[in-house]
């Protein structure tokens, strides 16, 4: 039986559980702990100790977030996005995205090299090969870059 959240002591308690498995933005954590039944007053007063004590910080967690994705291969535009539904600001998600030490472009020809690695023979498999690297959040001009078989250089 799940623990009721309406005591300070048990929203803190809950919320460090949550930080221990990962990072979180305060936007997520809040909607977490509202979902399992945390009054906001209490919410908001546990995050602000937990940041006041630097167990929360969204830096951090941007720079796991962006920094996990990456080596998953998606690109900064779905990152972008991915952050923004997170309840981020823009500001500190672009932030995050140009202290971060991925090589865009890079990251992009090696998703394709693994995925596809032979440079498409029609108009109907560069489509294809173009929609699977849209998805995983790349510019049109890295994706026609990449889909002529220009170096990254060029």
């Amino acid at each position: 039986m799940a623990t009721p959240l309406d005591t300070p002591v048990a929203v803190r308690r809950a919320a460090m559980d949550l930080l221990a498995r990962r990072e979180h933005g305060r936007v997520e954590l809040s909607r977490k702990l509202q979902r399992k039944g945390a009054p906001a007053e209490l919410i908001e007063s546990a995050l602000d100790r937990l940041a006041d004590e630097g167990l929360l910080n969204e830096g951090r967690y941007l720079d796991a977030y962006v920094a996990s994705r990456a080596r998953a291969g998606y690109g900064p535009l779905r990152i972008r996005e991915e952050l923004a539904q997170r309840g981020l600001l823009k500001a500190q998600v672009e932030e995050a995205l140009q202290a971060c030490a991925v090589d865009w472009s890079e990251a992009l020809q090696e998703l394709w090299r693994r995925r596809f690695g032979v440079l498409p023979g029609d108009v109907r498999e560069r489509a294809r090969q173009g929609r699977f690297l849209a998805y995983r959040g790349y510019s049109m001009e890295q994706i026609s870059r990449v889909l002529r078989g220009a170096s990254i250089d060029d």
